[in-house]
């Protein structure tokens, strides 16, 4: 008569210990450091939370909506689904691309590109939508698209939205090989010249392709940008630093690329620092290897490191992804 029980206690203890190594085992993210089709992740921290915007990787006319996913400690992440809808952004249609977001007062604003347009009669390109909690919901904060026009060539689409050291507020941008910051005005809801009368600056470093990226370390600007194409294997990150932030940005090195024994096509990237621990962070999208669904990229995180000189490490991209970082 004690047999079974015997055996069934057997199990239930063998379960709860399995249990609990994977719980105790899951010590890093892993790559990708959550399940699904998603490109173009950019990073921020609110409080002790990390939060990742990206897009939902999938045909243009899918890409009608945007999710979020937060964290306490790069391992365990929380998806919080359809912060932005296309039904609260009726000029969008289509291709809701790379959400780029700040907090300014108790306000958060979720700037994104839609509708991919093509030319100046299109209707589409920069748009801000604005909630008041960072899981959204969003709503369009001005009624239209911020920019919709091509200025100095560049597509309106790929913004990033800067915090200068001054509080000034930029908006870095652009598709088809050019980028270009503007000044945004104090509510989000248009630019403001810059003090020469001119509110596009072009500042296209060589090589830029897309997914421009900004951050201050040490007092110098770090400019990052996407090369390559998105749907290929040598679609890549490369940087410049200046000191000021309308460059000139001269570019120093490519960063972040494939390896074709983990992924291909690793780009379009952000980064976070644990404001604690100073550790850096690079968050980006590739392509499992043998992929060719040019849609099927997943969000990855690795260390970001420097040398000596202040100049970024090549990036070491991995499946193991990065240990835990709480900002407690």
């Amino acid at each position: 008569m004690m047999k079974p029980y015997l055996l069934l206690l057997c199990f239930t203890f063998t379960g709860l210990s399995l249990s609990a190594q994977e719980k105790a085992g899951k010590k890093n993210s892993g790559n990708p450091i959550f399940p699904g089709w998603y490109a173009d992740p950019e990073g921020a921290i609110f409080g002790k939370e990390y939060w990742v915007y990206p897009t939902y990787s999938a045909k243009y006319e899918e890409q009608v909506f945007m999710d979020a996913f937060s964290s306490k400690d790069l391992v365990t992440w929380k998806k919080h689904p359809n912060i932005l809808e296309k039904a609260n952004v009726k000029w969008a249609n289509k291709a809701m691309w790379a959400p780029s977001i700040t907090k300014k007062g108790s306000k958060y604003y979720l700037f994104f590109g839609a509708n991919d347009i093509q030319n100046d009669n299109e209707t589409g390109g920069i748009g801000v939508a604005v909630s008041n909690k960072p899981q959204g919901p969003f709503i369009d904060h001005i009624g239209k698209p911020l920019i919709d026009k091509f200025h100095n060539k560049a597509q309106p689409i790929d913004q990033y939205v800067f915090k200068d050291k001054d509080g000034q507020y930029y908006l870095y941008y652009g598709g088809w090989k050019h980028c270009n910051v503007v000044k945004l005005s104090d509510d989000f809801k248009s630019v403001v010249p810059f003090a020469d009368g001119t509110s596009y600056k072009e500042i296209t470093p060589e090589g830029y392709v897309e997914g421009p990226f900004m951050f201050i370390r040490e007092g110098k600007y770090y400019f990052m940008w996407s090369e390559g194409g998105w749907t290929g294997p040598n679609y890549s990150v490369a940087y410049a630093i200046a000191d000021s932030p309308m460059g000139p940005f001269k570019r120093i090195d490519k960063i972040l690329k494939q390896d074709p024994s983990i992924a291909t096509g690793a780009g379009h990237h952000s980064v976070v620092q644990n404001p604690k621990t100073k550790d850096y962070f690079i968050i980006y999208h590739r392509r499992p290897l043998g992929e060719t669904n040019g849609n099927h990229r997943v969000t990855c995180i690795d260390k970001l490191e420097f040398d000596e000189n202040g100049h970024i490490k090549p990036v070491k991209i991995t499946f193991e992804g990065v240990a835990a970082s709480p900002l407690k």
